[in-house]
């Protein structure tokens, strides 16, 4: 049996809420049966002037070394945890599938990303405010090769990924572009001519 954390933010969790998240996202689980594994769901209700009233279902599953992370919204609770149920076995079904396909096909070296072109920065509106840091967020890095990062990245559904390559050591950035594809930012190694 998946261990599930049920939470509701601005929500009262109802048995029949807890019911159905274990028999939905529950029964998702079960069908893979990957260990270990382990699950929290968060229930929330949001309301908004401008879009009224918002129920979200809020998935992330803690499998192996990976984080698979789906929010599903509808006009209740029990839709949206229906529709939380299916995304999370398209996002498992992926995720097996990949790891799979890695085990099966032989390790090929990784194509040399194309270099970044130097993006303008935007000038500032005058009605803009200033900007703030809105929100802080530690991560944990953990050493992967990039094909992991591009597997954590679909996994979770940002448009970025952060992780130690492993075999450098050092801090890179994968990311969604938007004419399709992926890219990835690397720092610059010095080469120790340079630093002489």
């Amino acid at each position: 049996m998946v261990s599930i954390k049920i939470s509701g933010r601005k929500v009262t969790i109802s048995d029949a809420l807890r019911e159905q998240v274990e028999t939905k996202i529950g029964g998702a689980l079960k069908v893979f049966d990957i260990k270990p594994m382990t699950c929290d769901v968060v229930l929330r209700v949001d309301k908004n002037h401008s879009y009224g009233k918002r129920n979200a279902c809020e998935v992330t599953v803690f499998v192996r070394d990976n984080v698979v992370r789906v929010v599903a919204t509808g006009d209740d609770l029990e839709s949206a945890i229906d529709e939380a149920a299916s995304k999370v076995t398209r996002q498992l079904r992926k995720y097996k599938t990949r790891v799979i396909d890695k085990r099966q096909r032989a390790k090929r070296p990784m194509p040399m990303p194309e270099p970044l072109p130097d993006l303008p920065v935007p000038e500032p509106e005058d009605n803009q405010e200033d900007d703030e840091l809105v929100r802080e967020k530690i991560v944990e890095l953990s050493p992967m090769s990039v094909d992991e990062a591009l597997v954590q990245i679909d996994l979770i559904g940002h448009d970025f990924y952060v992780f130690e390559d492993e075999l450098t050591g050092l801090t890179n950035v994968v990311y969604r572009r938007n004419n399709g594809g992926y890219g990835i930012i690397k720092p610059k190694i010095e080469d120790e001519d340079e630093q002489s």
